[in-house]
């Protein structure tokens, strides 16, 4: 059994999130009810509008949180102790990721599923505290943000409707609505840090003539934690992020695995220049004297497929051995 302590935080604002006006489908979640009605009869087990919220808040809790549920009941089976799970922004008020939340633990994973029209963004003492816990060496930071699909401000009104529709028409999610970006905290904390990454697009990853995930690129010389070991893919969210480093970020990052985009797919404009996309970046050794990961969130998730390869990653994360 590892000893080791998690702390999961959810970085998105729930009142933020539930106050999206519902008459403008872009930049914000679905709620329960329209889950319900595109996924039939997938959520019928939270039908009830008497017992579960069928708003936004009900969506957060019983689909958003559900899909972490794999990895907090391994967390707790591989460690003998419960994650820490917290939401920055809740009704009762924020809790911002400082020293104190993160006191007891030594791998920290950010789950950065909120919404860019909410404003999430790490403050000064926030980049300070992950800074000062990743001057441990035993400490491990995973941020993970999500896409950002149809953001093209800067075409005119006709270009950006075809554009939003080439990324839809790659993607095939009914369920995305043309534009919707995640991931403003990870973007902010990771420029603090000195390693901006953008999260770019909604690529379709490639699968196996099985239907299960293809293989991953992995630079096996660059994983000195050994947290691909046995891992052979990751999973098949159909909207996954190219994780673009910027400026310093290209001297501090590793691309450590690629993933295969699915080149059946309709063309998206980065196909015409990529068959993969950078899936998960590692910090070098002389960036930070304990490791800093970048994925997308589905890394932790269970419901997009590849959940025995998954597993074993999070086993690799949380049984890594103690470093000095």
């Amino acid at each position: 059994m590892s000893n080791r302590n998690v702390v999961l935080y959810y970085a998105w604002s729930r009142p933020g999130e539930i106050g999206a006006p519902l008459e403008v489908i872009e930049n914000r979640f679905p709620t329960l009810f329209e889950s319900r009605r595109m996924a039939y009869p997938r959520f019928e087990d939270v039908s009830d509008a008497s017992l579960f919220d069928q708003g936004v808040g009900g969506f957060l809790d019983h689909v958003q949180k559900r899909n972490f549920a794999a990895f907090v009941e391994l967390a707790r089976a591989v460690t003998g102790r419960p994650a820490v799970e917290i939401e920055r922004v809740t009704q009762a008020g924020a809790t911002p990721l400082d020293a104190g939340l993160l006191d007891d633990a030594d791998t920290l994973i950010i789950i950065s599923f909120d919404s860019l029209r909410t404003g999430q963004a790490a403050g000064e003492a926030e980049v300070s505290a992950v800074r000062r816990f990743l001057a441990v060496p035993d400490h491990l930071v995973f941020v993970c943000p999500h896409h950002d699909i149809g953001d093209v401000p800067e075409l005119p009104h006709d270009a950006r409707l075809q554009r939003q529709l080439a990324d839809f028409l790659h993607h095939g999610d009914r369920a995305i609505p043309p534009q919707q970006g995640f991931g403003g905290f990870a973007r902010s904390l990771l420029a603090g840090l000195g390693v901006p990454v953008e999260n770019r697009f909604g690529l379709r990853p490639a699968a196996r003539e099985d239907g299960t995930p293809a293989p991953i690129e992995i630079d096996a010389a660059l994983d000195r934690l050994h947290l691909l070991k046995g891992v052979e893919s990751f999973n098949l969210h159909p909207h996954l992020p190219q994780l673009e480093r910027l400026d310093e970020a290209n001297g501090k990052l590793d691309v450590l695995a690629r993933q295969k985009i699915d080149l059946s797919a309709p063309p998206h404009p980065f196909t015409s220049e990529r068959t993969t996309f950078d899936a998960l970046l590692q910090s070098r050794p002389d960036a930070f004297p304990g490791v800093l990961l970048v994925s997308d969130t589905t890394l932790f998730s269970s419901t997009a497929g590849g959940v025995d390869n998954l597993k074993r990653l999070w086993t690799n994360v949380l049984g890594r051995p103690v470093r000095a």
